[in-house]
Formats: structure tokens, C-alpha cells, sequence
């Protein structure tokens, strides 16, 4: 009877000995791990912090070291696990300091594409930190990149205050000022984001931007050149590179920009590269290279279906794939073109009296043919053969019209190789003029002339 209760008593002394021994023990392992950590023998921290927690899973110093031991080990998936699990378990009473651990937990949370969670962190970094420029400029691009630029804008100028050399946050404060249509504004931070940090490629795009429409392209060129240095601007500087050649009039050297930003993208369906393939359909076109531009409107096409005025475009150059007669009077050069529009004419019957060439076409005046039946004299009449794509508008109608008149030409045909506007059609109707679709301009250019 007396051998239980001292049985009893010596369980409970060893219990309490372990428990003691434990405690003593247990900070001394997590120094080891710290120990480990500083001297950077990460393998080792992380073996050291795991037998800890396998005793003890709730042990915050434990997790955190674990936590930066992985992040330096390049393994920050699994440091961003244990951090987790120090937010939990939410003690900052020892090793684990709340400011460095949640500007920790919350660069990897941005890293791994977890916004909501980031911004809750910065959030309350700022509770407890703000004065710090940097966690307002964290939290402001965090908005930004929810598309929320009304929430952005107060927490970037925030930064600026209280630290007006931070770079970025000028630079980001410039782009939204760009989108939000205020270039004065823009512009002076994106001036100053550039003067602190001279290698600021977002800065130096967005001025771009801003240079070019502002017809600088000298400027822009050199703007556009400074953010190509940054990968992540490299293929829209090319294209925007492109753009600002075509404004120029140096169709080459926009050609050869553009072909460089296409073929350095990775993503077909980037806006960036979209916008390239558009400019250099439009230099194509222009140059008569009309399949070389349909390929270009094609690859748009088959990603984005809806872009731009492409789909129009393919409409109205479907008949070049089984038309060569349509094909050959847009892809034409100047002499062959001429000759062309000299035959419609006299498949119009018309005599040729003058011709010269306007932009996207050829004017004509002829007058209709004598015959025997006819000794009268005929009318002369003004005939505008144009090669486009797009709709023939009323506004060119409009300007033929006041041709007829100048020329004191009584009538009028315009000869389209696209088709007219419902407007265009329903100003002709009661005016002297003919109007002759990409339709008729294939009949006319196959019927045989008559004498």
C-alpha cells in the first residue's frame, strides 16, 4: 500500500525533470537554429527546426527560422507554408518581430500571385509602421493591379511625401496620371521618376507615350529606347519604336521595329504584339504588299476576333484569294495601275482625254466614245479609281463632288475596290454620281473593250 503512492511520486519527479530539462533545452535549439541560419548552413537550420517542431508544432521561433532557412535555400514555396503558420499561431514576443515578418509574408504572397492576402499584410504594416514611403508605395501598386486606380493614387502620393526621392512611386503615380488623360501631370512625375532613378524603364516608357503624342518623336524614340533595356518593356517599346518611325515617314525602319518586337515576344496574344501586327498591316497595305498584310490581319484574327477593324479588313480582301484580276489592280505598281484604270475606262467606253494619280487611286476625265448612231458631242465625265480597303465614306463623296464642280464636270463615277457607306450611297442618289463597287470594278476589268 505504501509502494504506490511513492511509485505515484516518483512518475510525477521524472515527468516534472523531463519537462524541465525540455524547457531548458528548447531555446537552446532554436538558438542552434538561428546559430545555423547566421552562418548561413541553411540544410542544417532546416534539419535542427523540424525536430523542434516535431515536438513542438506550435513553436513560432521554430517556424520563422525554418520559414527563412527554405526562402534562402530557394525553396520560398515551402517558406511561404511556415510563415503561414507563424501568422496563426500570430506570437511576436520572440525571435519573430511583426514588421519584418509581415514585409516577409507579404513580398511572397505578391511573389505567388495572392494579392488579397499581400494587401491585408501591408495593411497592417501600416498600422504599425506608418511612416514608411515604401509599404504606402507596396500597398498602392497592389490596388493598381486590382484596377482600382482611385484607391492607388492617394497611397502613391502618400510615398512621395515622405519620401520624394522614391522613384518608383513617381513613376507609377506618372502612369496612372497618363491613363487617367492628365499628360501636364504625368509627365512631371515621370520627369522626376527618370532624374532619381535614370534606369527607371516604366518611367521612361510612359514619357514616351506621352512624347509621342505630343508629335516629339525625336524624344520618344529616345525614351522608348532607354525602357527596350528592360525585358518586361523590351517588345511594347519595339512596337511603340515602330509607331513613332511611321509618324516619321520612315516606313523601313518601322517595319524592321516592329518585326523585332514580334519575334521577341513569347505571347502571341499580347496587346503589344496585336498593335505591331496591326502597324505593319497598315505599312503593307499601304505599300500594295496586300498578302503579306492579310497574313498579318489573319494571325490577329485567329486571337483576337474582334480586334480593331481586322475582321472588316479580311471581308473585304476575300475575293484576292480566287481573283487574281482584283488582286492585281491593289497590288498593282503605278505603271501597271495606270494601265489598268486606261482599260476599265475603255471598258466603260470612255476616251481618255486626261489621267494623272491621286492618293489610293487614279483620276480620270474621258469622255464617251463616238459612234456612228452618235455625232453629238458627249459629255465629259470625271472618273476616280480608287484602291482601298475600307468603305468609301461620305466626306469623299462629298469632296468628288466639289471636284465636278472646280472641273466643271457634269458627271461623275467613282470605282471602288471596297464597297460605299450607307451615308456615301444616299449622298450620291440625287447628285451626278455613279458608284461602282469592288462587284462591278471585277466585271468591268474582264469585259472585253469594244471599239
Amino acid at each position: 500500500m505504501v509502494i504506490i503512492p511513492i511509485i505515484a511520486v516518483g512518475i510525477a519527479l521524472i515527468i516534472g525533470i523531463i519537462l524541465i530539462v525540455s524547457s531548458i533545452l528548447a531555446p537552446k535549439k532554436v538558438s542552434g537554429i538561428e546559430k545555423m541560419y547566421k552562418q548561413r548552413k541553411f540544410s542544417t537550420a532546416i534539419k535542427l527546426a523540424k525536430q523542434i517542431l516535431l515536438k513542438d508544432p506550435r513553436n513560432a521561433d521554430a517556424h520563422y527560422l525554418l520559414g527563412l532557412s527554405y526562402l534562402e535555400d530557394g525553396k520560398p514555396e515551402l517558406a511561404l507554408m511556415e510563415l503561414r503558420a507563424v501568422n496563426q499561431i500570430g506570437k511576436f514576443d520572440g525571435l519573430v518581430r511583426e514588421v519584418p515578418f509581415r514585409t516577409k509574408i507579404a513580398e511572397l504572397y505578391a511573389k505567388f500571385n495572392q494579392p488579397e492576402e499581400a494587401l491585408k499584410e501591408y495593411l497592417l504594416l501600416l498600422r504599425s509602421d506608418p511612416n514608411n514611403a515604401e509599404f504606402y508605395y507596396q500597398t498602392g501598386l497592389l490596388f493598381e493591379q486590382r484596377e482600382r486606380p482611385d484607391k492607388a493614387l492617394p497611397y502613391f502620393k502618400k510615398a512621395i511625401s515622405l519620401d520624394d526621392r522614391h522613384a518608383n512611386a513617381h513613376s507609377r503615380l506618372g502612369s496612372l496620371m497618363f491613363r487617367a488623360r492628365r499628360p501636364a501631370e504625368a509627365k512631371q512625375s515621370l520627369e522626376k521618376s527618370v532624374k532619381i532613378q535614370p534606369e527607371n524603364s516604366q518611367a521612361h516608357f510612359f514619357l514616351g507615350k506621352i512624347q509621342k503624342e505630343e508629335k516629339e518623336y525625336i524624344s520618344a524614340l529616345g525614351s522608348f529606347e532607354k525602357a527596350a533595356k528592360d525585358s518586361n518593356f523590351k517588345v511594347k517599346a519595339l512596337a511603340e519604336r515602330g509607331h513613332c518611325y511611321m509618324y516619321s515617314g520612315d516606313m523601313t525602319r518601322a517595319e524592321s521595329e516592329l518585326h523585332r518586337a514580334i519575334k521577341l515576344s513569347t505571347s502571341p496574344g499580347a496587346a503589344e504584339v496585336l498593335f505591331a501586327r496591326y502597324l505593319l498591316g497598315m505599312i503593307y497595305e499601304q505599300d500594295r504588299k496586300i498578302e503579306e498584310a492579310i497574313e498579318q490581319w489573319e494571325q490577329i484574327y485567329a486571337v483576337k476576333t474582334d480586334y480593331r477593324d481586322v475582321a472588316q479588313k479580311l471581308t473585304n480582301f476575300q475575293d484576292l484569294r480566287t481573283d487574281d484580276v482584283l488582286k492585281d489592280f491593289l497590288t498593282a505598281g503605278n505603271d501597271e495601275f495606270v494601265e489598268l484604270c486606261k482599260t476599265a475606262a475603255a471598258n466603260l467606253n470612255l476616251t481618255i482625254q486626261d489621267l494623272k494619280s491621286i492618293p489610293d487611286g487614279c483620276q480620270v476625265i474621258a469622255e464617251e466614245r463616238q459612234t456612228k448612231w452618235r455625232n453629238q458631242r458627249s459629255v465629259p465625265k470625271l472618273i476616280h479609281f480608287l484602291r482601298v480597303t475600307d468603305p468609301v465614306d461620305e466626306a469623299t463623296l462629298r469632296d468628288f463632288n466639289e471636284l465636278l464642280r472646280t472641273n466643271n464636270v457634269s458627271r461623275g463615277i467613282v470605282v471602288a475596290s471596297s464597297t460605299f457607306t450607307k451615308m456615301a450611297q444616299l449622298f450620291a442618289e440625287n447628285r451626278p454620281i455613279e458608284l461602282h463597287d469592288k462587284d462591278m470594278l471585277q466585271k468591268i476589268l474582264k469585259k472585253p473593250s469594244t471599239e
